[in-house]
């Protein structure tokens, strides 16, 4: 079943990360924790990480040897990417 959100963000790596910063604004988690957490090749979501963090969306941190990354909640479309998410998942019953 399609949603709203596949429409509009084409890229199942890049819905699925976007769905846990913009629901959960206030996590924080580095590539392993989120490969984990959204059953994802650590590589690809690398890859979105940064372009999310490029466009302002994600802040990345340095934490020892790893980079830990987290919601903008200042990105120009935050409130909108978020409740696009909130509105996909009560349409599908989530």
């Amino acid at each position: 079943m399609h949603t709203m959100l596949d429409t509009f963000i084409t890229s199942r790596v890049r819905r699925k990360i976007i769905i846990v910063y913009a629901k959960y604004p206030d996590f924080r988690t580095h590539v392993r924790g989120l490969a984990k957490l959204i059953r994802e090749d650590p590589g690809n979501i690398q890859r979105e990480l940064k372009k999310l963090e490029k466009i302002g969306f994600l802040i990345s941190e340095r934490k020892g040897n790893s980079k830990v990354y987290y919601t903008n909640k200042h990105f120009v479309l935050f409130k909108e990417l978020q409740s696009m998410v909130l509105k996909s998942q009560r349409s599908q019953g989530k």
